[in-house]
């Protein structure tokens, strides 16, 4: 019977860390030096209850990193359930734009709790390249792309993302960086060789 009565106790406790983190989520993406009591009173939780969950701002900020990079990561696994993959990775592509942009807060939270001597490691992007290397094998397999693309040359290709500005007209520049990106990408695929000419090195 012990277990029964923890039950409803052990779901207080998870709606709380839930609500902690989606309050956090908002307040963070909006400003990195968000107050930590603030985020406590718009949770609608104690003080106590607040670092019971969460002991320092570092190990708030991670776990909202490791979430919010797991949702993005999920994305690329549904997409490619419902798309061909060239229009799965686009898609994804706009996602990780729009995790990018609308997140910019949260990106100096994680830089700023990460960059203190003795402050825990950033984390790595483990779920998001994983998902990388999924849309992009998809892809190979597809012929919809040029074989041997691995995620750290996709990464790369895409890293101007991170050069504009969250609080500027983005959504049309990254629109067409990405679009540079795809064309990049499909160039020397296996489905588009038929149109090269012969004499053409292959890629």
């Amino acid at each position: 019977m012990p277990q029964q009565k923890d039950s409803p106790r052990r779901s207080d406790a998870q709606r709380n860390r839930e609500r902690i983190l989606e309050v956090a989520l908002v307040e963070l993406s909006r400003s990195a030096d968000a107050p930590l009591s603030a985020i406590a009173k718009k949770a609608g939780v104690g003080q106590g209850t607040f670092y019971r969950n969460f002991p320092n701002r570092e190990s708030l900020v991670l776990e909202i990193y490791r979430h919010e990079t797991q949702q993005v990561a999920d994305t690329a696994v549904r997409l490619l359930q419902t798309r061909a993959p060239d229009r799965a990775l686009r898609a994804w592509m706009d996602r990780l734009a729009e995790f990018a942009m609308t997140k910019a807060g949260l990106a100096d939270a994680i830089r700023q709790a990460t960059g203190a001597p003795g402050g825990p490691a950033k984390p790595p992007h483990t779920p998001v390249s994983a998902a990388a290397e999924l849309l992009l094998r998809a892809n190979e397999e597809a012929g919809t792309i040029r074989p041997g693309v691995t995620a750290d040359d996709f990464f790369l290709a895409i890293a101007g993302l991170w050069q504009l500005g969250p609080h500027d007209d983005w959504q049309p520049r990254a629109a067409r960086l990405l679009d540079l990106v795809m064309d990049g990408l499909r160039a020397g695929a296996a489905g588009g060789r038929a149109s090269h000419s012969p004499s053409a090195p292959s890629a």
